[in-house]
Order: C-alpha cells, then structure tokens, then sequence
C-alpha cells in the first residue's frame, strides 16, 4: 500500500477526477453512462465517455473506485480506503 501514495495523489491533482470523486461519494453506484450525463450536465463539462474512461482507469489504479458487475452494466464505487490510509500518519 505504501507506493500508492504517489498514484493517490496524482489521482487527486487532477480536477476532473476529484469532481468523478464527488459525483461517486454523492451517489455510490453509478454507471459509467450515468457518471457521464451528470459531470457533462451538472458540471457544465464538455467530456468525452473515453476521456472518463482514462480518468477512471488513474482513480483506479489508485485504489480511488472499485467497479463491479451488476446484472449487464458495470457499476463505479468510490473507495475511501487509500484516504483514510493516506491521511492516517498526519491525522493520528
């Protein structure tokens, strides 16, 4: 877990992908369909599903969202995890 805090941060530098964050925080469990409509008209973002995609995957990576199967769509989690894990040496 140690080398991810690298991966989180980067993860989080990026402005899109803590507005990914926020959406998944506010209602766990969207499709990647749903994640896009919400960002493109909440958020006022002119975003391609593919540039999403590319987000996701470095969320991700990071440990940030979790995906899993439900009935034929995949669904997008967000992991609190890596946070907490990240946070613990400077909050404890």
């Amino acid at each position: 877990m140690k080398g991810n805090k690298d991966a989180i941060f980067k993860a989080l530098g990026d402005s899109t992908r803590r507005l990914i964050l926020d959406e998944l925080s506010e209602r766990n469990e969207l499709t990647l369909y749903e994640l896009t409509a919400r960002l493109i008209m909440k958020h006022d973002l002119s975003i391609s599903r593919q540039a999403i995609a590319k987000h996701l995957s470095v969320l991700e990576g990071a440990g940030l969202i979790k995906s899993k199967r439900k009935g034929k769509y995949r669904v997008l989690l967000f992991n609190n995890e890596p946070l907490k894990y990240l946070l613990k040496g400077w909050i404890d």
